[in-house]
């Protein structure tokens, strides 16, 4: 079974960068599809970037393209989301998520590993 462990949030300000990283176990890491997801308070989950096994494709929630960037190293067991121009309106907690079938899913209930979360806060 994949465990899945997200690291790199924090504060930071306004225009500012961070990259997320997610850190999966198990052997079969290769073969998972990966998103990164986010929940502010009172809202509900939502898709941001997906990447396929392969890495070869790669999905974008409107509101962060061409602000984040997903990718994965798979020699690290690794998928990142570097995350540039940061507005306060990111703030939220990002999770990573895995599915084991094939193919990029925006909806949460697709996704059947995740990771425990990371604070990400922008201050204006």
């Amino acid at each position: 079974q994949v465990q899945l462990v997200e690291s790199g949030g924090g504060l930071v300000q306004a225009g500012g960068s961070l990259r997320l990283s997610c850190a999966a176990s198990g052997r079969t890491f290769s073969t998972y599809t990966m998103a990164w997801f986010r929940q502010a308070p009172g809202k509900e989950r939502e898709f941001v970037a997906g990447i396929s096994w392969s890495g070869d494709n790669t999905y974008y929630a409107d509101s962060v393209k061409g602000q984040f960037t997903i990718s994965r190293d798979g020699a690290k067991n690794t998928v990142y989301l570097q995350m540039n121009s940061l507005k306060p309106e990111d703030t939220a907690v990002y999770y990573c998520a895995a599915r084991t079938n094939y193919g990029v899913r925006y909806s949460p209930a697709m996704y059947n590993l995740w990771g425990q979360g990371t604070q990400v806060t922008v201050s204006p």
